[in-house]
């Protein structure tokens, strides 16, 4: 069995349908053991593979906080030979998502429905990308202000964005 398929509950409708928070059960099992963390983020690049592009790697994730660590390369880079804005934003949508989705109910959902960068600096070399987001302690239909930062090596921010997510509950299979 090849990893794609074993990993086929990181589809995006095994998620939506499964009774449990994938992504929790997943960090939780992976992150202590070896190369744990890395094979945690190849996972969420199989679950969102436009996210996998920026080869980022899920350095910390508790209730409410994720930190994520991207490293520069020449592919992810503008033509004035810094982190390209696009890049960047992929990095912060990563951050604020596996936050929040950590952070929900077995019960619920959740999708990204406004997304708003600000970019302070130029990026350059290892970006560490941080997110304090808040806790649902329901399933019940609100939005969140997912805030995220992004930080070079010498801890300069580079860049902030506010993700809005709408949380809800999972669709049940009948639907």
């Amino acid at each position: 069995m090849n990893l794609p398929s074993a990993l086929s509950f990181l589809s995006p409708s095994a998620m939506a349908n499964s009774d449990r928070n994938v992504i929790r059960e997943l960090w939780d099992r992976l992150s202590p053991l070896p190369f744990g963390k890395k094979l945690f983020s190849k996972a969420v690049g199989l679950a969102a593979p436009y996210t996998s592009s920026i080869h980022a790697k899920v350095e910390q994730l508790r209730p409410g906080y994720a930190e994520v660590r991207m490293f520069d390369r020449p592919e992810l880079r503008n033509h004035l030979s810094s982190v390209h804005a696009v890049a960047l934003v992929n990095l912060a949508e990563l951050t604020g998502n596996v936050a929040l989705a950590y952070s929900l109910p077995n019960d619920a959902r959740f999708i990204v429905a406004g997304l708003s960068m600000e970019y302070l600096k130029k990026a350059r070399g290892t970006l560490r990308a941080t997110s304090e987001c808040p806790v649902p302690t329901t399933s019940e239909k609100q939005e969140f202000i997912v805030p995220v930062s992004i930080w070079n090596q010498v801890g300069e921010e580079v860049a902030r964005a506010e993700l809005r997510s709408l949380v809800g509950p999972k669709r049940s299979e009948k639907a």
